[in-house]
């Protein structure tokens, strides 16, 4: 997708260690317009999928997800990275890796969210090595609903997670692949 190329171009900043650092209108200040295009974007690339259902994990996700959502009609469930208070039931629960954490969670979604008649397209603002999204795949498969699709908004062609998930034959639309990226230079390079 050129427009969103064109702003990590602009925007995104390379930091050691395959970072591509993206706040300034991705996941800490967000560019809701940019955001819209992108939900466009997704809406065209799934229209023969009957989806129902966003979900996503939280944090940086959920702002996509909510205006993709928006573009579908349909509603938002985020994953949640902790449990809480307010968590009550049954839930579905898998563990993610997090690339740039450093960490290991778990991920919670309550049962009453996800279930059988479920159609999910799984929503994420990047795909790295592919953790969190196939941690969004385990619940959705513990709920018995069925995972329509993936929808990334900048994907690290170089590293693994993308190849997964296309290998377990779900369809991947990642708006922007980044196949290179050097600290010294801040030269980013995509995939097209």
């Amino acid at each position: 997708m050129e427009i969103l190329e064109e702003r990590i171009r602009k925007d995104g900043v390379v930091k050691e260690g395959n970072v591509l650092k993206v706040d300034s209108f991705l996941n800490h200040q967000m560019d809701v317009q940019l955001f819209h295009e992108m939900g466009l974007e997704w809406k065209e690339l799934f229209k023969d999928k009957p989806i129902n259902k966003i979900l996503t994990i939280e944090a940086s996700g959920i702002g996509i997800a909510c205006v993709v959502a928006e573009c579908f009609n349909v509603p938002v469930v985020f994953a949640k990275k902790a449990a809480s208070i307010n968590l009550d039931g049954e839930m579905y629960t898998s563990k993610v890796e997090s690339f740039t954490k450093k960490r290991v969670f778990d991920i919670i979604v309550s049962k009453k969210f996800l279930s059988p008649d479920d159609h999910i397209l799984i929503i994420d603002d990047f795909l790295a090595n592919g953790c969190a999204v196939m941690g969004l795949i385990d619940l959705i498969n513990a709920a018995g609903a069925t995972v329509e699709g993936v929808g990334i908004a900048i994907e690290k062609g170089f590293q693994q997670g993308g190849r997964m998930i296309r290998e377990k034959g779900i369809q991947l639309e990642s708006l922007a692949i980044v196949e290179g990226m050097n600290a010294e230079t801040g030269e980013i390079v995509f995939r097209h």
